[in-house]
């Protein structure tokens, strides 16, 4: 998997991580190609079963994502707007979507589908001098990557609206404080911080893990009175992987577990 190049992003495997980069200077846009190496890399790393977390970053100390290069739809052509769209979508709904813990480190600028990027992951921590905006509707269009929903479930739906409806921009106290990110750290430090959360995730079954993380998505779209049944039906699913037998084994041998992710 390693050997494999993927446009616009670079992948690096540490241990059981995913360490990807996002690699398209200066501003690290996305293009219709890259996006479809982020679906087509997520869908390698959900068939690796060493992989049990993802964190994404941008190279440098400015740009984690400027979002969409905006020269794209300038033409304003219909159909290129509706393939990026469609590229936009399958690409973040598939981070969304990886089966372990994914960990966005934000080391600068994260504007409408940077930003939407990072709302698509589990965890955002951030650096002091990180800005974080949906700025979409300044320019006639609006975030389409999930930045409507995945915004609005993070920090609520009146904060959404400032940033989309009102177009502010906020800092990485302010992120903070709305939990739009939940750290934040000094200037070049958020990557090293994003790798040791992922290797906590090292320490915790990824069979569970997968199982909990679709749980707790789940609740984003019913309530209890659905999402409990199956909650106890993953539980007892549960009893039918190798991780459940070497947990509970090596705790009561008081030895750390050697997770086989099945």
């Amino acid at each position: 998997m390693s050997e494999k190049t993927y446009t616009g992003l670079r992948l690096e495997k540490r241990g059981h991580t995913a360490l990807v980069t996002l690699n398209n200077p200066p501003a690290h846009t996305w293009t219709a190609e890259s996006l479809a190496a982020l679906e087509q890399l997520v869908a390698d790393l959900n068939a690796d079963r060493s992989v049990y977390a993802l964190v994404i970053t941008g190279d440098g100390e400015k740009f984690f994502s400027a979002g969409a290069d905006l020269k794209l739809f300038a033409s304003g052509d219909k159909a290129v707007a509706a393939t990026m769209a469609r590229r936009f979508g399958a690409a973040f709904e598939a981070l969304a979507g990886f089966g372990g813990v994914s960990i966005a480190a934000l080391n600068g600028y994260a504007m409408g589908g940077g930003l939407e990027c990072a709302l698509a992951c589990d965890l955002r921590v951030a650096e002091e001098h990180a800005v974080m905006a949906l700025p979409e509707a300044s320019v006639g269009l609006l975030p389409c990557a999930g930045g409507t929903q995945w915004l609005s479930w993070n920090v609520g739906e009146a904060w959404a609206k400032r940033l989309v409806l009102l177009g502010e921009r906020v800092d990485a106290a302010t992120a903070l404080r709305i939990g739009l990110v939940q750290e934040v750290l000094p200037r070049g430090q958020a990557l090293e911080r994003a790798l040791a959360l992922a290797q906590q995730v090292g320490r915790q079954s990824p069979s569970a893990v997968r199982a909990c993380k679709q749980l707790i998505q789940a609740a984003r779209h019913g309530g209890p009175a659905t999402a409990l049944p199956g909650e106890r039906e993953a539980f007892i699913d549960l009893f039918d992987t190798q991780d459940q037998r070497e947990g509970v084994t090596a705790f009561l041998e008081k030895r750390a577990p050697q997770w086989k992710n099945a």
